[in-house]
Formats: structure tokens, sequence, C-alpha cells
């Protein structure tokens, strides 16, 4: 499964055909596939039903692309014709000029045929000369229709190719649970994947790609499920090509997906999309290609029950939050410095987990006493030999990030460097950012000072 939503290069097309996203005309093969003029269009798609604007979540928009191989100059010229055509398919279908040019359009004609004036390498998803087709008026959930395209070269030879289009779509959707809470450390977190319609059509085939942030791991890897290398601990991919789910109805995976629970992270995520096959994922979606199949038990589907279909079903890609039921307690440690008025010295500011778990991200807040100036701070490459100040100043204070991992044990230093100017005290401490929370059990350690002594 490759992503949707990127370019087609006239290869890559080719292998689209065979994957039934697309339909390709005048595409040769092997070597000399390059050489060859070719058009490019959607196998089948889906349209919104008259008047209804809802749908899926960033579906893929319908997308048309020709390039003539030949053609003295490909770009910005207007020298060969698009024609779309919809005759004979409109009671289901009708066509929509979008030419944002008021004098001058390069499209024109009727809701049933359109041409268009286009360069030698067309692209609908860049050019702004395009006929796009939408539910004729009446039209009804289940009617289809043919819209037939047609390219010619600048020679005068005509690629052709068509795309079917069916009046409503099929709405993938599955259930989701917003926050996982009070999760067991070392434990094994059960949840269902329920995949539900919601649109006007069938489902025909689901595609599905299940995720684990750190901290979690798939239980067992399934056998109907692809785990692509880099990502083979938490991700899976997997098609269920047999599965039909009516209007309305859902269906639940069986067994229920396990996952199991690291002792050393206390916030990770469960990610799902669900997709129907011949609709492909959403818009800017990324499907890993390749992986090994699991060797595990298959995922079967069965219809949902009256549970199943409790709570909240979201569309694109679904996040859950998972907190675990451990803590990590953060300490920062006094510092003392002495020197001469108008001396340097170097503050070595350290946080240290203690552990048991890991929380995410920290900030560390350093305010300097106000006898001393800060003449140098922590800095960060941006770009090469590019350097900024890592930490963000405000009223004084300086807003560290300690990170997301430093783990338990671990320790991170942060120096300063101070210009002297007579006895004074500031202040170390740490603090949580707004999406993290170390239920820290020794807050007394949270704090430090920093003191210039006399």
């Amino acid at each position: 499964m490759r992503a949707r939503g990127t370019v087609l290069r006239p290869a890559a097309v080719c292998l689209a055909l065979v994957m039934s996203l697309g339909v390709l005309a005048g595409c040769g093969s092997g070597v000399g596939a390059a050489k060859k003029s070719w058009i490019a269009v959607p196998e089948q798609f889906y349209l919104r039903p008259p008047g209804d604007k809802s749908g899926p979540t960033n579906k893929v928009p319908f997308h048309v692309q020709a390039e003539d191989v030949k053609a003295r100059s490909r770009v910005g010229t207007q020298d060969h014709r698009l024609t779309v055509d919809v005759t004979g398919s409109e009671r289901a279908v009708r066509l929509k000029i979008s030419d944002i040019r008021k004098k001058n359009p390069r499209c024109a004609g009727t809701d049933t045929r359109v041409v268009c004036k286009v360069s030698g390498a067309y692209n609908s998803w860049s050019d702004i000369d395009r006929a796009y087709p939408y539910a004729a008026p009446g039209s009804k959930p289940g009617d289809s229709g043919t819209v037939r395209f047609s390219f010619t070269t600048e020679k005068g030879k005509k690629l052709s190719a068509r795309t079917r289009v069916i009046v409503g779509e099929p709405v993938v959707k599955v259930r989701t649970t917003k926050v996982f809470k009070d999760v067991g450390p070392g434990s094994v977190l059960s949840t269902p994947v329920v995949v539900r319609n919601t649109g006007e059509v069938p489902v025909r085939g689901v595609g599905l790609q299940l995720s684990v942030g750190t901290g979690l791991r798939f239980k067992q890897q399934y056998g109907n499920c692809r785990y692509p290398g880099a990502q083979k601990g938490s991700l899976a991919v997997c098609e269920f090509p047999g599965v039909r789910i009516p209007p309305g109805q859902a269906v639940t995976l069986r067994p229920v997906l396990a996952l199991n629970v690291a002792t050393t992270e206390m916030y990770s995520s469960f990610r799902q999309q669900a997709w129907a096959l011949d609709m492909g994922p959403a818009k800017n979606s990324v499907v890993p290609e390749g992986g090994d199949r699991g060797d595990g038990p298959r995922l079967t589907t069965a219809n949902a029950n009256d549970s199943d279909l409790k709570g909240t079903f979201a569309g694109g890609d679904v996040w859950s939050e998972v907190q675990v039921d451990t803590y990590a307690d953060f300490e920062v440690f006094a510092v003392e410095v002495s020197g001469e008025r108008g001396s340097e010295h170097t503050v070595r500011l350290k946080v240290r987990n203690n552990g048991p778990a890991n929380p995410g991200s920290t900030t560390l807040l350093f305010s300097p006493p106000e006898s001393a100036t800060v003449v140098k701070q922590p800095m960060e490459a941006i770009d090469e030999d590019v350097y900024e100040p890592y930490c963000d100043l405000d009223q004084g204070t300086y807003s560290c990030s300690v990170g997301s991992g430093l783990e338990a044990g671990k320790t991170r230093t942060f120096d300063f460097e101070l210009r002297l100017g007579g006895p004074g005290e500031g202040s170390v401490r740490v603090t949580d950012d707004p999406d993290s929370d170390r239920r820290d059990p020794d807050s007394a350690n949270d704090t430090a000072p920093v003191t210039v002594l006399p």
C-alpha cells in the first residue's frame, strides 16, 4: 500500500493500475515506459449525494494526470486538449468547471461535456484548468455512471481513460476512547477495534492501520497483517478485502487487540485509521509498504453488537492517550558559587529523574540571583554553525525544556555562566508541562536555591 495523495510518475501510474488505484491509457512497460505519453484517472470514485457536504475525513480529491512526453514544451502552455464527457450518465453525474479566470477561461462547455486547454504535463491538483464530476440533481445513493476523458497530444494523438462514479460514499469510522486512565504498569491493555460505516453505500473491503507510541507494544503480531521493518513492534497494516459493511452497520475485530504496557513510561498513545479499500486512506496519510506477516492468529471480523456501538466514532487518524498508573520523582540540586565582584563563574543546574518512570516533557525554570548577570547560557544548533539560545527568557526567568527522554536514573545538566555582583539568592525548579503530570511523590525536591555567597 502506498501513501495516498502523492504525485504518480509514469512508472508509478502503471503500478497504480495493478493496485486498482487508477486507470491508465498509453502506459508502456519496462525500460521504454517513460517514453510513451499517458493519461491517468481514478478507476472508481464516490460522489457526495446532492446537497450533502458531509463525508469521509480528508478524502483524496479527484485526480487527473496526463503527459505528452514528445511535446516541445510541457509546462505553461495550452496547446493540448483535455475533454471530459458524461454523456449518457447525466442522471447520475454532471460536470463542474473550476477555472479562476474570468477572462479568457481555459475550460468551456456544459455540465455534460467540457473541453480544457492544458499543457503537455497536466495535473488537476496543481493546474487551475479542470472539470470535476459531481452527483447529478435528483440522483440517489447507489446510482452510477461513467466519466470519459480524452487527452489530445501536440501531434493529434488521442489518449482515453474512464472513471466509474458512484453516488454516495462509504464513510468509515472507528470507535475511539479519548483516554485510557490508570493503566497498570506491566499490564496488558485490551481494547476492541470497531469499524463503522456511517455513509450511504456499502463498504467493500476495509484497510486498517494500527500504531502505538513508546511504552506500548503489540502483544502478538497477527498473521494477516504486515509489520514494516523499522516499526515492526509498533505499527501494523491489515487488509480485509472480503468484509462488507452496509450503511449504518459496524464490525468488530476478533480477537480483541492486546497491547503490552511498559513499566518505564507514564504516557503513551494508540492510533487507529480505517478506510474503504476502494477509496484508500485519508489525504496525506502515509501507509508504509512492505513488512513481514505476523506469526500470530489471524484477525477476523464479526458483526458488532450493541455494546460495541457505544461510544464515539471518528474518521481519519484517531488517537487515544494512555495514562499509566505510575509516577516519576524529579529532583533538582542546590548550587553555591562565590567569588569577587565582576568575576565570572559557571553554575551547573542538574535535574535528575529518580524514577521509576519517564513522564514525558518537563521544564526546568531558572531564576538567577538579582545580583548576578547571565553572560552565557545553553545554546542549540539550528543550522550549520548557526546557534540560538536553548532556553526561553521571560521576566527574568529562563525556561529550559528537559525533553521527553529523561529516563529513570538519568540526569540532565544546563550550564549558565554568571558575572557576580555581590551576595544574592535565586532558584531552580522543575515543573510539568501542560500535557504532562509526574504525580511526583516528593515535591519538596522540585525546588532548590542558587546562592551567591558573600
